[in-house]
């Protein structure tokens, strides 16, 4: 029968505070978050909002989702998710297949891309280049900069390394070719490490606002991080397209509040399908080359 020392029953308490501790620094924020965006504008001023709404209503919201340049920017924001993450992956599982091989030069290769790791071209060559290529102002210049990340392809490389060498083997003598065989028994075996790096890019074309403002020249196509950063960070109203009544009826709070609760939540509903898989894909993962 197990015994349980007190040595470990004390170790059992600390994890359990240490994870709720770190479970409502992590919600609670989001929660004050709801209810500013819930919340009268008199009741925000006067710092009366902790994480009930007071003076409930939702106007926030509703101007939230009457503004076309917010609905434009999320329409912009999916689009690129979702390219992004389908280029990305799509050239992260060949080239992680393919490198999960023995051959001559594979480590120079490896040693290379972890070379464009460590060391980037830099912001003004990077903006040279895509300005020259013609992908200023279109989704293009979001999503392929971004496509290949070495850091994504060692963990799918390490991934692909685990799976026993025997199934490729007999899969060869039946007769299957490399993409039958990365199609059918490496890609679904290989479930939780894909999933984990779809994770990492699909957060990362989410939050990332610096590109969209380097290479829109219009606030118009800015994707929905890129548009918060105008109005949250730099307080620029006027991409909301509001009155000067409004603005005096409204809390500029809530609708900030309301803007970024609601630009949180994709990703809030995409993690739980994916967290399955997380804990396993990042253990796998976790041995470099």
């Amino acid at each position: 029968m197990y015994h349980k020392t007190t040595g470990y029953r004390v170790f059992s308490v600390f994890n359990y505070a240490f994870m709720i501790l770190a479970g409502l620094v992590c919600f609670l924020p989001l929660l004050h978050l709801l209810a500013q965006s819930l919340s009268s504008k008199a009741a925000i001023s006067g710092n009366l909002v902790s994480f009930w709404p007071v003076g409930f209503n939702m106007d926030a919201y509703v101007k939230t989702f009457s503004n076309s340049n917010f609905i434009s920017s999320m329409w912009t924001s999916i689009l690129r998710t979702v390219l992004g993450t389908s280029i990305s992956m799509f050239i992260l599982t060949c080239a992680g297949y393919a490198l999960s091989k023995e051959f001559r030069g594979r480590n120079v290769l490896m040693w290379f891309f972890i070379f464009t790791m460590l060391f980037s071209g830099g912001l003004i060559p990077s903006y040279i280049l895509v300005t020259g290529l013609g992908l200023k102002d279109t989704i293009w210049a979001l999503v392929l900069p971004g496509a290949f990340g070495a850091y994504n392809l060692i963990l799918l490389v390490n991934f692909f390394k685990t799976i026993p060498k025997a199934l490729e083997e007999a899969a060869f003598i039946d007769g299957a070719s490399f993409f039958a065989i990365l199609s059918k028994i490496y890609l679904p075996l290989s479930l939780p490490g894909i999933a984990t790096v779809s994770l990492f890019i699909m957060v990362g074309h989410w939050n990332s606002w610096f590109d969209g403002i380097l290479y829109m020249s219009d606030a118009s196509k800015y994707p929905l991080a890129s548009f918060l950063q105008t109005v949250v960070v730099q307080s620029n109203m006027q991409n909301m397209a509001m009155s000067q009544s409004e603005v005096e009826a409204m809390s500029e709070q809530s609708i900030k509040a309301a803007q970024i609760f609601v630009s949180t939540l994709p990703i809030i509903m995409v993690y739980p399908f994916l967290q399955r898989y997380f804990v396993k894909g990042i253990v796998l993962g976790a041995v470099k080359e």
